[in-house]
């Protein structure tokens, strides 16, 4: 088995924790964290030290897995994902067995796809990025560079869905909806248009703002 770091913390780290261990392809070390930040339930997993000590880790060959989760913005999880590409990490692409990815879909570096989700064929997603779980990413359907489809979230055929958003539980996106970059749509939120970048979408009456 590989052995893998997890970059951050946290709810979703021991969520990815339980996808990771499932898939019986890589072996846990550890956790890093920033400075001072206190993990209280690693699931048993030491905190290795701080993301300062990650290029000792790059050099001895650990891959690594950025465990930080997103919903207001996606700025720390990109920031972490860069720093370890940029120090010449593997980030591999780390899939559920208990989730449908289709062999005719294709999915990014670093990007996690929970348990039960479901990746048709012809869906392209990108790097860093979260397909949670019992998602649905359709046929064709495209997800930009470090965007979180949240639980339940259906994102439906030749939807296309930018860079930098977040897409809430239980959100739908109609077949053909372009939605630009930066976006945050609410937990079920049904988006049935197109919607610029930058766009926040919340609740059935999905009143429209500007993203700061």
């Amino acid at each position: 088995m590989s052995a893998v770091v997890l970059l951050g913390g946290g709810g979703h780290c021991r969520s990815v924790i339980d996808v990771i261990e499932q898939t019986g392809l890589y072996s846990i070390l550890g956790v890093l964290e920033k400075e001072g930040f206190s993990c209280s339930n690693l699931m048993g997993y030491p905190l290795l030290g701080s993301d300062h000590d990650l290029p000792a880790f790059i050099e001895q060959n650990c891959a690594v897995v950025i465990t930080i989760g997103q919903i207001k913005t996606s700025e720390p999880r990109e920031k972490l994902y860069r720093y370890a590409k940029e120090a010449g990490a593997e980030m591999p692409t780390v899939v559920s067995p208990r989730a449908y990815l289709s062999r005719h879909a294709r999915v990014g570096a670093g990007t996690t796809v929970m348990h039960e989700a479901i990746v048709n064929c012809s869906a392209e997603i990108g790097e860093n990025c979260i397909i949670n779980t019992k998602a649905l990413v359709e046929h064709d359907a495209k997800i930009g560079n470090h965007t979180h489809i949240a639980t339940g979230a259906f994102v439906n055929g030749g939807a296309q869905i930018g860079q930098r958003c977040f897409i809430g539980s239980g959100a739908v996106i109609h077949n053909g909806i372009d939605i630009g970059d930066g976006c945050l749509i609410g937990a079920g939120t049904i988006v049935r248009t197109n919607l610029p970048d930058g766009t926040v979408l919340k609740g059935q009456q999905a009143a429209i703002g500007m993203a700061t």
